[in-house]
């Protein structure tokens, strides 16, 4: 098995902190509970730098670093563990595009690795939300509003809320890549 190397655990860490910041910043609110920002560009260019492991984790880390805001929701151990930690964590899926996103950069083809951007954005930003809808569903279906079913107020609170996150995402990192590719290009260290 690989271990992960000094410079990608650290990387890991320093891009967290760095999602950490821009969720800081002031996101679009759409409703009370239904906010869209690009803090999870950071994660994005670990996945396609490094691949899924360190943005794994460096998803799970900003997880963490929700701690210190105390801007959390907490109903149960179970909830927050979901929302998180394990949705946060999931971000990370978008680093199973990296090989292809790497191979059309060696190829010097910016229209392909934009393509392959978009799609690791949308398929990362629907790893996190699901657990968001499955948090939506188990632990939040009681503020549905009358006569809607958990199941489609979870859908439609956190469908938006991925579908814009993640057309934000992938709008700020094409325009990134396109500017600088040496973004996610990963140099050559010892291991």
């Amino acid at each position: 098995m690989n271990k992960l190397s000094l410079v990608a655990m650290i990387e890991a860490a320093f891009f967290a902190a760095i999602a950490m910041v821009l969720d800081l910043l002031p996101s679009i609110t759409i409703a009370p509970a239904v906010t869209i920002s690009f803090s999870m560009v950071p994660i994005f260019i670990l996945a396609f730098r490094w691949g899924f492991k360190v943005s794994f984790l460096s998803g799970f880390l900003w997880g963490l670093l929700q701690l210190t805001t105390g801007n959390f929701y907490f109903l149960s151990i179970i909830q927050f563990l979901i929302e998180y930690f394990i949705a946060f964590a999931f971000i990370g899926f978008a680093g199973f595009f990296h090989p292809v996103i790497q191979k059309a950069l060696k190829q010097g083809s910016k229209l392909t690795v934009s393509i392959w951007i978009v799609v690791a954005v949308f398929v990362g930003s629907l790893a996190r939300y699901f657990w968001h809808f499955i948090a939506g569903v188990v632990f939040w279906g009681d503020y549905a509003p009358e006569g809607m079913s958990p199941v489609m107020y979870s859908f439609a609170m956190n469908g938006l809320a991925m579908l814009g996150a993640a057309v934000l995402c992938s709008i700020v990192l094409v325009i990134l890549i396109s500017a600088s590719t040496r973004l996610i290009m990963k140099k050559r260290t010892a291991q």
